[in-house]
């Protein structure tokens, strides 16, 4: 996209938040996407952070930082059906329906909450080591595995009893944690020792490290594609995606550009698409066939929009917007 229709689009979005325009904003034609709808969101015009999706009841988890809580939003009514508050500063929040739990990162108290997702109440918090964030989660010894970003450490909790388990210290700062089904180990970024570091469940000691090429600096977020065998690492030091096979676990020579900031990242495993949402407000998206990527495009979509999920059965993509022409909605967009 080039300088001017860049400027365009920061401006359009500066309008939206000072609520000199309508909330409908036009998708640049180069993105893969069709604006849907912008839906009200509860809490107030603040901070949004991580999302996660139950396909099979159809609820999406958007953790509402500023606000304290997590919103639950049904995608198929297309409207928020409860909040669940008293969540600190909620970073994270990870939905595991096969044992009807939700999981929230209070890294204002420096806890986990154990939520039931039936009726949404908060079964337990589990104390974490200092600002906890993302959040995986193991199905075969049922665990739950938290980054403590300040801490440098992952928090082990066991699921079953509610209870910490372990503190593993990792010797830098923590980004973005996930698990790995088809090796069973769990990744973490190393954000300050630009590290990948896999985690054996079984023994919950470090496995390895995999340095991460000085092209990306500072590996905040991180995603794990099972089927296509690939981590996704995204870079908010330098603004560029990073690629690691779990094949032959080395980094591929290739990074990619993405927006300033990158944050959130969501992969929709049947069009094999990847999309990386940034605190710039851009949001970059790639086809992946095999271990090749291509870009299909990036361009600036709406104020902080740093945080997406996506719903392979419906196509749909969700981005929690704080501020649209004074109210926080939830824009989504279609995948053409």
């Amino acid at each position: 996209m080039g300088k001017f229709l860049r400027t365009c689009f920061h401006l359009v979005g500066w309008l939206i938040t000072a609520g000199l325009v309508g909330n409908c904003i036009p998708i640049p034609s180069k993105l893969p996407l069709t604006w849907v709808a912008d839906i009200p969101l509860p809490g107030g015009t603040s901070r949004f952070d991580y999302e996660s999706l139950d396909p099979v009841h159809h609820l999406l988890f958007i953790a509402h930082l500023g606000a304290d809580s997590v919103v639950v939003f049904n995608t198929q009514k297309r409207k928020v059906v409860a909040v669940i508050p008293n969540l600190p500063s909620v970073h994270g929040v990870l939905v595991v329906p096969s044992i009807k739990r939700i999981y929230a990162s209070a890294t204002g108290e420096n806890r986990v909450a154990a939520i039931d997702e039936g009726s949404l109440h908060i079964l337990a918090r589990i104390p974490t080591g200092n600002y906890p964030d993302g959040m995986a989660y193991d199905p075969l010894n049922k665990k739950l595995y938290v980054s403590d970003e300040f801490g440098r450490t992952e928090t082990v909790i066991d699921t079953q009893t509610n209870r910490r388990l372990k503190t593993i210290p990792l010797g830098g700062e923590a980004g973005n944690s996930q698990y790995n089904p088809i090796d069973h180990r769990i990744y973490v970024d190393v954000q300050t020792l630009n590290q990948l570091v896999a985690i054996d469940p079984g023994t919950d000691t470090i496995a390895a490290r995999y340095p991460i090429p000085p092209t990306c600096e500072r590996d905040h977020s991180l995603l794990i594609a099972p089927a296509q065998m690939l981590a996704f690492v995204a870079c908010e030091g330098n603004a560029k995606l990073a690629v690691f096979s779990l094949k032959t676990m080395r980094f591929l020579p290739s990074v990619f550009t993405v927006g300033q900031d990158p944050d959130v990242l969501a992969f929709d495993p049947s069009l094999h698409r990847l999309y990386v949402a940034s605190e710039s407000g851009v949001l970059a998206v790639f086809q992946v066939e095999g271990a090749v990527l291509h870009k299909l495009g990036q361009a600036y979509l709406a104020y902080r929009a740093h945080s997406v999920a996506v719903d392979p059965q419906t196509q749909e993509v969700y981005l929690p917007l704080q501020n649209v022409k004074g109210h926080a909605v939830l824009r989504i967009l279609r995948e053409n």
